[in-house]
């Protein structure tokens, strides 16, 4: 196994630990959720790009982009909420 094999495997867990914590939680942190997700495609894509699989290398950079859009989205709600009332 070599260097970007590994790497895979990390970002393999991330995806399938996001997953996880997103069926175990009753109230999921979003930035956790998708903070992992991305980490896990972003490990994924360099694997990847060495070990090349054109619909796996599609698939991560859809994830990706939804990781994104998620963590834009709970930006967007942290900052919406008004001064007077606690931080997520």
């Amino acid at each position: 196994m070599d260097i970007y094999s590994l790497v895979g495997f990390v970002g393999m867990t991330c995806i399938i630990g996001a997953y996880f914590y997103l069926t175990a939680s009753k109230a999921p942190n979003p930035f956790i959720l998708h903070g992992t997700n991305l980490a896990g495609a972003a490990l994924l894509t360099v694997s990847l790009l060495v070990h090349t699989n054109w619909p796996s290398l599609v698939l991560e950079g859809f994830w990706a982009a939804i990781a994104i859009w998620g963590l834009a989205k709970a930006i967007r709600t942290r900052n919406a909420i008004s001064p007077d009332e606690p931080q997520p």
